[in-house]
């Protein structure tokens, strides 16, 4: 196995890429509510991140929505055309993102080497300037644009969907 994409790997590997991001660290937050609660989501749109896999366990997902918004996982399920969905196991997120819980991100599929988990952004996401995630740890919030988001995960080699979100 290669060596897990850590929080100071992915500010290297956003320096050597050019990507334009601003960090803000802080102490371990683990819910929207804790960081709502240390100011961290008055910077920009905070996304929060759900790590699922199908009723089988053969197809996993990693879903990033802005933080106000629902997630239905039966409607998910019918607009990406997947079995019922459930949340992955700590196990699971471990072995295919590289995080554990409450640090899970969009950016934890740099450590999908099988680069098999399917990418769910909000379609709202879209044209977003300031894009809030973790650097695969939860002791800092990294805004970047969600452009350079969507590449990174496009260029790492994993299946992009979009799907409609409400508050």
């Amino acid at each position: 196995m290669a060596e897990l994409y850590t929080k100071q790997k992915i500010y290297e590997f956003l320096w050597q890429k050019g990507i334009a991001f601003e960090r803000l660290e802080h102490d371990v937050v683990c819910t929207m509510e804790e960081m709502d609660a240390a100011g961290i989501t008055q910077k920009g749109t905070v996304c929060k991140n759900l790590f699922l896999r199908d009723v089988k366990g053969k197809i996993h997902y990693l879903v990033t929505v802005p933080e106000e918004k629902t997630v239905d996982l039966r409607d998910l399920a019918d607009q990406i055309g997947s079995t019922k969905l459930s949340f992955g196991s700590a196990e699971r997120l471990m072995k295919y993102l590289g995080v554990t819980q409450g640090s899970v991100s969009p950016l934890g599929i740099l450590n999908d080497e099988s680069e098999s988990v399917i990418m769910v952004f909000d379609r709202d996401l879209v044209g977003n300037p300031a894009v809030g995630v973790h650097p695969n740890d939860n002791t800092a919030t990294i805004w970047l644009n969600f452009k350079d988001l969507k590449e990174i995960v496009k260029k790492h080699g994993n299946e992009i969907l979009f799907a409609k979100f409400t508050k």
